[in-house]
């Protein structure tokens, strides 16, 4: 097989290093040309992913920030052949969708929309590594939800990267769940730590400290590209939050226990029912 990968960072170059590990093929492309050097030199990437090496590849994968990968995917896309397979791996699916499949349309190529569910708080290639993707979930949109034939094909391109299954969803969904399963997640934990008391947990703080903090060691303006495209969806997330923080206030300041009581059992009720499912 031969893959191409567009951006070297934590997913990309894992993306890279898995594939490299399997025995393919890689070409890969960073806006960092010393980072792209370093993958060559370092044995991940057999060549660089130029208009020449695109034309060969059976799987692109573009692992940039969203609105480069647009820019890019309009760039490259005159030059990626029609047998090849183009998936991006962008945290938000609809805008760079709309644009892939019209490219794919146009220049007869498949594009289909994937996210892979993983990652750690660091950043860039030196922290990437072949086994990041080992069980995790990856989400797919495919412009043809019941394309049996185009699902078996994602299913046997991204064996080496070793996901544990696929989700099929439309981009729309994608961007409304990923709202509250990922974004509202890094917002809470990135607000949080800015308490004058972080700087003195040491001492006081256990598992839930350290559970809740973790995602605020993130890349700034990865995130905020992703919080902007989606902000429809990350606001009524975050106005829902903010309505039910303000529940426990009220119950605080007016030291009303059973309402407070009341409201942390709603809370535990709803996590059984998650961790039931």
């Amino acid at each position: 097989m031969i893959v191409g990968v567009a951006g070297l960072g934590l997913i990309g170059g894992s993306l890279a290093k898995a594939y490299e590990k399997s025995g393919a093929t890689v070409y890969g492309y960073d806006g960092n040309r010393v980072v792209q050097d370093f993958a060559k030199l370092q044995g991940t990437l057999s060549g660089d992913l130029d208009e020449n090496t695109i034309s060969t590849c059976d799987l692109l994968l573009i692992a940039l920030y969203p609105e480069i990968s647009v820019d890019y995917l309009e760039r490259i896309a005159p030059y990626i052949s029609p047998t090849t397979l183009v998936m991006d791996c962008c945290g938000v699916k609809r805008e760079i969708c709309r644009v892939g499949f019209s490219l794919a349309e146009q220049y007869g190529f498949t594009f289909v929309g994937g996210h892979p569910m993983a990652g750690t708080q660091y950043s860039g290639f030196a922290n990437s590594k072949a086994d990041l993707f080992q069980g995790a979930p990856m989400v797919i949109v495919p412009q043809n939800r019941d394309d049996i034939m185009l699902l078996d094909r994602v299913k046997k391109m991204l064996a080496p990267a070793g996901f544990a299954h696929l989700t099929v969803t439309t981009a729309e969904h994608h961007d409304e769940m990923i709202a509250y399963t990922s974004q509202m997640c890094h917002i809470l934990s990135n607000a949080y730590v800015k308490s004058p008391r972080a700087q003195m947990h040491k001492g006081y703080s256990a598992g839930s400290y350290l559970d809740l903090t973790r995602v605020a060691w993130l890349n700034e303006h990865m995130w905020t590209d992703l919080f902007l495209e989606n902000r429809d969806y990350l606001l009524t997330e975050l106005d829902q939050v903010i309505g039910a923080l303000q529940e426990y206030r009220t119950a605080l300041e007016q030291g009303n226990g059973d309402r407070l009581c009341t409201l942390l059992a709603e809370g535990r009720i709803c996590k059984e029912k998650v961790d039931a499912e």
